[in-house]
């Protein structure tokens, strides 16, 4: 049985209508750099300032460290603006699928391409409580402002485990809609887990080593590893 379980948050367990992509493609495109498709999708569920830098050129302009830093203050406005219009709301059945877990006795934590700025505001927005009372909703959260690089570097899914106090890998599920949160999974080292709430198809996500595609969050509580042994 796990100890954790690490899930993303646009996306996987949070629905914000796409925005996060949108706002991302329309700061980059600011720059004069125009934005594949196959691209956006590439740097989906990275930590923002990387998919500016990346995106940036490959749409053949300079990405330095000012222009970079100016599309990452216009992402976090665009997305203001666009939350304001049309606020985020969680996933159906997210919520109850979190509190199954817990109440099995595993850990559940967050783990986000967003800042402090933008992911905490979020989940406030959503009511969302973080902490290890059975009062709060997420045991912990993870943004890149608490890791040396974002996905599909591991390191987000190794400070949930600091945080949890969970130290065996093999005892943690990590679960998110995007090629780089099942890649941080396998890299983590524990079970790799792609969800079908996003923008990618099964197919997409499949092409990635993986434990398991499932079509959301709602289904991890249905898996063996997740339940209390006999």
């Amino acid at each position: 049985m796990i100890e954790l379980a690490v899930f993303d948050m646009a996306g996987t367990t949070v629905d914000d209508h796409g925005i996060v992509y949108v706002a991302l493609q329309d700061a980059v495109e600011e720059t004069g750099a125009p934005v594949a498709t196959a691209d956006l999708q590439e740097w989906m569920g990275a930590d923002k300032v990387s998919a500016i830098t990346a995106l940036m050129a490959l749409g053949g302009q300079e990405a330095t460290q000012q222009r970079v830093a100016a599309a990452f203050v216009r992402f976090r406005e665009i997305l203001v603006e666009r939350y304001t219009a049309t606020p985020p709301v969680a996933l159906p059945g997210v919520a109850a699928a979190i509190a199954t877990l817990r109440e099995r006795g595993i850990k559940v934590a967050l783990t986000t391409g967003f800042d402090d700025d933008v992911a905490y505001p979020l989940l406030e927005s959503l009511g969302w409580a973080v902490g290890a009372d059975a009062g709060s909703t997420v045991d912990a959260v993870v943004t890149t402002s608490d890791v040396s690089a974002g996905r599909p570097a591991p390191y987000m899914i190794h400070r949930a485990m600091e945080k949890t106090g969970v130290i065996n890998v093999r005892k943690v599920l990590a679960a998110g809609d995007t090629v780089v949160d099942v890649q941080a999974g396998r890299n983590a080292g524990g079970i790799s887990v792609g969800v079908l709430t996003g923008k990618l198809s099964r197919d997409d996500l499949a092409a990635h080593s993986h434990d398991y595609i499932l079509t959301g969050v709602v289904e991890v509580p249905e898996l063996a590893e997740t339940q209390r042994p006999a």
